[in-house]
């Protein structure tokens, strides 16, 4: 029998909500919701539209289930299978990063450049490297209506998940996965390149949150002893795909700017812009041209 011992959906996401409150989280009454009308098969509002529903016992079941994970500090989107990023309903798997909406940081970005070099209906054509659940090709794909994407991630179970997205959101056909190290297997004639590559110092592991450390996969988080590894192999291939002009649009931590913007300049990119995110963190870097 469940411990939340309830017989109404608002009484089960109350009971919820104070036992994620007493271990300490601050989403609480959102992940109590969410979870909750998981469990019920049901929205997210009924909660409050409909709180007298019924909860039978497989629901509680459900219900509980999913708080003892929650509990251990696994992310809701984990549990639930699907993180939202950019409007788009993503389904994740173990071989993936969860999105998270700072890297939609990266995304306005490269949507004010097309703006302003050739339009959102020109056909771009780009490359997404360690593409994971396909989140920021897809949202590319979405907004740029005659843009091609290849996506290139090292996992075969992130491409097999980056693919099922594509097909969910009708842009598979413009979607196109790619096996492989970064860009060591791409051909040239990129208009750009787009990359949340893995950036955390080996170093820096035990003070990753737990949802993070324990729940993302170390292939797309770590980067060595200095953050870089990723940045350099991304530099290493950039002249050889882009025109001279051609921009690379990377995600970066927070503390990370002037490491790569040398790590750019050394491989002859300038035009280097730093762009910070809602909460006001440096998180993307662009790099574009040839230095004379």
């Amino acid at each position: 029998m469940s411990e939340l011992a309830a017989g109404s959906l608002g009484e089960m996401v109350r009971l919820m909500r104070a036992r994620l409150r007493a271990a300490g989280l601050e989403t609480a009454a959102l992940d109590a919701r969410i979870l909750g009308a998981t469990a019920a098969d049901c929205a997210p509002d009924q909660v409050v539209l409909d709180p007298d529903r019924p909860v039978d016992a497989t629901t509680l079941a459900r219900a509980e289930t999913m708080l003892a994970r929650r509990l251990a500090g696994e992310p809701v989107g984990r549990i639930l299978g699907r993180r939202e990023f950019w409007g788009l309903d993503l389904g994740l798997s173990a071989d993936t990063l969860e999105p998270r909406a700072d890297t939609e940081t990266l995304v306005e970005a490269v949507l004010t450049w097309c703006g302003d070099h050739g339009g959102a209906k020109h056909a771009w054509r780009f490359a997404d490297l360690g593409t994971g659940t396909g989140a920021i090709a897809l949202a590319l794909l979405s907004e740029l209506p005659n843009a091609v994407a290849v996506a290139v991630d090292l996992s075969p179970g992130a491409l097999g998940c980056a693919r099922d997205n594509a097909a969910r959101h009708g842009l598979a056909d413009r979607f196109l996965p790619v096996q492989g190290d970064f860009a060591a297997a791409l051909a040239p004639g990129l208009d750009f390149l787009v990359s949340n590559p893995p950036y955390i110092r080996e170093g820096d592991r035990d003070a990753l949150d737990i949802g993070v450390r324990d729940f993302d996969p170390d292939m797309a988080l770590f980067a060595g002893a200095d953050g870089m590894t990723a940045y350099r192999a991304i530099f290493g291939e950039s002249s050889r795909l882009l025109a001279p002009d051609g921009p690379l649009f990377l995600e970066i931590g927070h503390d990370q700017a002037a490491e790569v913007a040398a790590l750019a300049r050394a491989a002859g990119r300038s035009d280097i812009a730093v762009f910070q995110d809602l909460g006001g963190c440096d998180r993307v870097i662009r790099a574009r041209g040839v230095a004379k």
